[in-house]
C-alpha cells in the first residue's frame, strides 16, 4: 500500500495534500501533478512511501528537472512507482522490458514468490528481460535535493521508519502532512 503527498511551499510556510498515483506512469506525469499544486512557480516536494519499506522524495521547481531521490533502490524497484523512478534515475528506457503491468505491488510477477533482498537483481532482471544496470541496495538519487530546505544529506540517509514523518517535521508541516495521512 502507497501513501503519496505533494508539499507546496508558500509565502505562509508549506501546504500539503494527499495524492492519488493511479494517472501517474512516468516521472514526467508526476512532475506534472506537482506543477499543478505549485504556488507561483514554487517548489512542490513529492513524499511516497510503500509500508515503511522505501521511501522517495522528488521535487519539482518550476518548469525544471524534478529531482528524485529513493531511500533504496532494490526495494523501491520491486514496486511500480518505485520502479518507474529508479527506471528513471538508473536511465533505462521504457521500451527495455519493463512490463509492470504483470508485477503484483510487492514486485513480484503474478503466481512467482517472493524473493529476498540478495535476489533483488536477478529477479528485476529475470522480470524485466534485460541486463540492465544493476539496481544497487541502499540509496539512490540525489540526496542533496533538500539541501537549502533544511535537510541535509547526511540527515535524508539516516532516515528511517516515519521518514516522510521525520521530513515534514524538519520542514515545519508535520501537522499538515498529518493531516493527509
Amino acid at each position: 500500500m502507497y501513501f503519496a503527498a505533494l508539499l507546496a511551499r508558500t509565502e505562509d510556510g508549506w501546504e500539503a495534500s494527499d495524492t492519488e498515483l493511479d494517472n501517474v506512469e512516468t516521472l514526467a506525469d508526476l512532475a506534472d501533478l506537482a506543477r499543478e499544486v505549485a504556488v507561483d512557480d514554487d517548489t512542490v516536494v513529492a513524499l511516497i512511501e510503500q509500508e515503511d519499506a522505501w521511501f522517495g522524495v522528488i521535487r519539482v521547481d518550476g518548469e525544471d528537472d524534478p529531482r528524485v531521490f529513493l531511500s533504496n533502490a532494490a526495494v523501491a524497484a520491486r514496486s511500480s512507482y518505485g520502479a518507474m523512478l529508479t527506471d528513471e534515475l538508473l536511465g533505462r528506457e521504457d521500451d527495455e522490458g519493463d512490463d509492470l503491468d504483470s508485477l503484483n505491488l510487492d514486485g513480484t510477477e503474478d503466481g512467482e514468490p517472493e524473493t529476498d533482498d540478495a535476489d533483488d537483481n536477478e529477479t528485476l532482471n529475470a522480470v524485466n528481460g534485460s541486463e540492465s544496470p544493476a539496481v544497487p541496495h541502499g540509496p539512490l538519487g540525489d540526496a542533496k535535493l533538500l539541501a537549502d530546505l533544511g535537510i541535509g544529506e547526511k540527515e535524508l540517509l539516516a532516515f528511517e521508519g516515519d521518514a516522510l514523518g521525520e521530513i515534514a517535521d524538519a520542514l515545519g508541516c508535520t501537522d499538515r502532512l498529518e493531516a493527509v495521512r
